[in-house]
Protein backbone atom coordinates (compact mmCIF):
# COMPACT_ATOMS: atom_id res chain seq x y z
CA UNK A 1 0.00 0.00 0.00
CA UNK A 2 3.05 2.24 0.61
CA UNK A 3 4.42 1.75 -2.60
CA UNK A 4 1.11 2.68 -4.38
CA UNK A 5 0.30 5.86 -2.42
CA UNK A 6 3.91 7.22 -2.36
CA UNK A 7 3.07 9.10 -5.51
CA UNK A 8 0.08 11.11 -3.41
CA UNK A 9 3.54 12.95 -1.15
CA UNK A 10 4.95 14.98 -3.78
CA UNK A 11 3.59 18.14 -5.38
CA UNK A 12 0.66 18.05 -7.05
CA UNK A 13 2.25 19.75 -10.63
CA UNK A 14 4.78 16.67 -10.42
CA UNK A 15 1.77 13.99 -8.97
CA UNK A 16 0.22 14.08 -12.62
CA UNK A 17 2.60 12.90 -14.62
CA UNK A 18 4.22 10.64 -12.45
CA UNK A 19 1.11 8.39 -10.95
CA UNK A 20 0.22 7.88 -14.98
CA UNK A 21 2.04 5.21 -16.99
CA UNK A 22 1.01 6.99 -20.33
CA UNK A 23 4.42 7.47 -21.63
CA UNK A 24 5.35 3.75 -21.22
CA UNK A 25 2.37 3.02 -23.08
CA UNK A 26 3.28 5.01 -25.83
CA UNK A 27 6.33 3.86 -26.10
CA UNK A 28 5.04 0.22 -26.13
CA UNK A 29 2.26 1.57 -28.76
CA UNK A 30 5.22 3.04 -30.75
CA UNK A 31 7.56 -0.19 -31.00
CA UNK A 32 4.68 -2.46 -32.12
CA UNK A 33 3.27 0.02 -34.36
CA UNK A 34 7.00 -0.22 -36.55
CA UNK A 35 7.00 -4.57 -36.03
CA UNK A 36 3.83 -4.30 -37.49
CA UNK A 37 5.39 -2.18 -40.52
CA UNK A 38 8.16 -4.36 -40.94
CA UNK A 39 6.47 -7.82 -40.14
CA UNK A 40 9.42 -10.05 -40.36
CA UNK A 41 12.66 -9.46 -39.15
CA UNK A 42 15.60 -11.31 -40.60
CA UNK A 43 17.53 -11.23 -37.34
CA UNK A 44 17.71 -11.09 -33.87
CA UNK A 45 20.40 -7.48 -34.65
CA UNK A 46 18.03 -5.98 -37.23
CA UNK A 47 15.34 -5.83 -33.85
CA UNK A 48 17.53 -4.41 -31.80
CA UNK A 49 18.93 -1.87 -34.51
CA UNK A 50 15.28 -0.75 -35.20
CA UNK A 51 14.17 -0.23 -32.12
CA UNK A 52 17.58 1.27 -30.74
CA UNK A 53 16.98 3.85 -33.17
CA UNK A 54 13.57 4.54 -32.08
CA UNK A 55 14.40 4.77 -28.51
CA UNK A 56 17.14 6.94 -29.18
CA UNK A 57 15.19 9.63 -31.90
CA UNK A 58 12.40 9.67 -28.60
CA UNK A 59 15.48 10.10 -26.11
CA UNK A 60 17.00 13.21 -27.85
CA UNK A 61 13.34 14.26 -28.39
CA UNK A 62 12.27 14.13 -24.50
CA UNK A 63 15.71 15.98 -23.77
CA UNK A 64 15.61 18.67 -26.34
CA UNK A 65 12.28 19.49 -27.21
CA UNK A 66 9.58 19.34 -24.16
CA UNK A 67 9.28 18.29 -21.05
CA UNK A 68 6.91 16.03 -19.45
CA UNK A 69 7.75 16.13 -16.15
CA UNK A 70 8.97 19.81 -15.14
CA UNK A 71 11.24 18.55 -12.01
CA UNK A 72 11.98 21.97 -10.92
CA UNK A 73 8.88 22.09 -8.56
CA UNK A 74 10.03 18.97 -7.58
CA UNK A 75 13.29 19.88 -6.30
CA UNK A 76 12.13 23.00 -4.81
CA UNK A 77 9.37 20.84 -2.90
CA UNK A 78 12.14 18.48 -2.08
CA UNK A 79 14.28 21.43 -0.93
CA UNK A 80 11.59 22.96 1.36
CA UNK A 81 10.51 19.37 2.96
CA UNK A 82 14.17 18.83 3.75
CA UNK A 83 14.97 22.44 5.35
CA UNK A 84 11.63 22.03 7.24
CA UNK A 85 12.74 18.86 8.77
CA UNK A 86 16.19 20.44 9.88
CA UNK A 87 14.35 22.88 11.75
Amino acid sequence: FDDATAVLALPSDVRVRARTTNAVERLNEELRRRERVIRIFPNRDSVLRLFGALLMELDDTWTTERKYIDLRAYFAWRKEKSSSKTK
